[in-house]
């Protein structure tokens, strides 16, 4: 198979709308081409007017009316505002075999119409005529290549723009209160990528009821390395909280079993011998969920590779950020949480929940660390596949 790259870029007032998690949801549910890489940009505006002139001219008037369009959209919505902000863009990178056109279904045609709501910009985007047949708004929702040959020399703009700028978005967004700003890290689990699906996207689009910013985004490959960092605070808890439980039900068998009566002091030396044993198990299946590798079975060497199992890790920022979101996730076990909240609807178990969430700002920033978040893996990783 001859596979081929394919990028959208969720425009700045899509997000403003919160509607970023809809469209994504469209695009992963539609596209027969699987998503690579994820980033949120903050364009300059040296590199909306690179990426503007990557429309080339064509001698059809009518679609060079609507290329003329998307130029002057791109140089005036995707440049810093009046104020000197820059705006957030979101780019998700696809590969397939023909990911172009697959990718160009999905998205609609820059003629949008206003009677169907069958293509991405059919139902967010609007193309809105004055009397005498001039423009009066445009709004495309979302921005993709110029044509497959096209498509390298666009991703070049954006990933050398990327290796100056930092993968995590600094002073773009304006707060009433800075003082209760924060950011936490949010992980769609694997569970969610098992097959072609709208529900990570739709997962997003429950978040934004909180308000918050999306400043970070990253397709992950959880290594076994990073796994094991990043739960290990929780192997500890299982121990404590799983060891006397454990040791009551081996206490309780083997009296069923062998008709003796233990004393009650047994269940210290059964909790060391099988409760922990269990909770270590228990532990080891959360890293082998995370990463799709069992972690006894891995070599040093394999254990810091990527692993086999995908995730998306987005930063959310704004006041009393990790509270919203924990309030949307709703609680470790999804058969006891609110109706409405992330896991209630998306979970299946207290493993396979749908999505974590950080506990406070300190763990966010430890989390993100772990996921090198504010490296640019989204480089690397299309780089690679080009």
């Amino acid at each position: 198979m001859n596979d081929q790259l394919a990028f959208a870029v969720i425009t700045p007032y899509t997000i403003q709308k919160s509607r970023t998690g809809a469209v994504i949801a469209r695009l992963l549910g539609r596209c027969e081409s699987e998503l690579i890489a994820a980033h949120m940009f903050a364009p300059s505006r040296e590199l909306a007017e690179a990426y503007a002139e990557t429309i080339r001219v064509v001698d059809d008037p009518e679609d060079e009316r609507l290329r003329g369009l998307i130029r002057n959209y791109i140089r005036t919505n995707l440049t810093p505002d009046s104020s000197g902000l820059r705006r957030r863009v979101l780019m998700l990178v696809f590969r397939g075999e023909n990911a172009d056109e697959d990718l160009r279904q999905v998205a609609g045609h820059l003629g949008i119409s206003c009677t169907s709501g069958e293509t991405i910009r059919d139902t967010y985007g609007d193309l809105v005529y004055s009397r005498d047949g001039s423009v009066k708004y445009f709004e495309p929702a979302l921005l993709t290549s110029d044509g497959p040959d096209t498509v390298l020399q666009d991703l070049e703009l954006w990933l050398d723009f990327a290796e100056h700028e930092s993968p995590l978005l600094e002073n773009i967004c304006v707060y009433q209160d800075p003082s209760r700003v924060q950011r936490t890290l949010v992980i769609i689990k694997p569970d969610s990528w098992r097959r072609r699906s709208l529900r990570p996207g739709a997962i997003i689009d429950m978040f934004s009821r909180t308000g918050l910013r999306i400043i970070g985004c990253r397709l992950c490959r959880i290594s076994v390395e990073q796994a094991l960092e990043f739960y290990g605070p929780v192997q500890q808890a299982l121990e404590k909280r799983l060891g006397p439980g454990i040791a009551k039900k081996a206490r309780h068998v083997l009296e069923h079993e062998f008709g003796l009566k233990l004393a009650d002091s047994i269940e210290a030396s059964l909790a060391e011998s099988v409760g922990v044993p269990y909770a270590r198990h228990q532990f080891e299946r959360i890293v082998e969920f995370m990463t799709g590798l069992d972690p006894e079975g891995c070599d040093a060497v394999r254990r810091s590779e990527p692993g086999a199992a995908k995730t998306l890790a987005l930063v959310y920022e704004g006041e009393d950020a990790v509270a919203k979101i924990r309030d949307v996730l709703g609680p470790t076990d999804p058969t006891r949480a609110p109706t409405g909240t992330v896991r209630r609807e998306f979970g299946s178990d207290v493993m396979v929940n749908t999505a974590h969430a950080s506990d406070s700002p300190e763990n966010a920033e430890r989390e993100m660390r772990i996921l090198r978040m504010r490296d640019s893996g989204f480089i690397e990783t299309v780089r690679n596949c080009m």
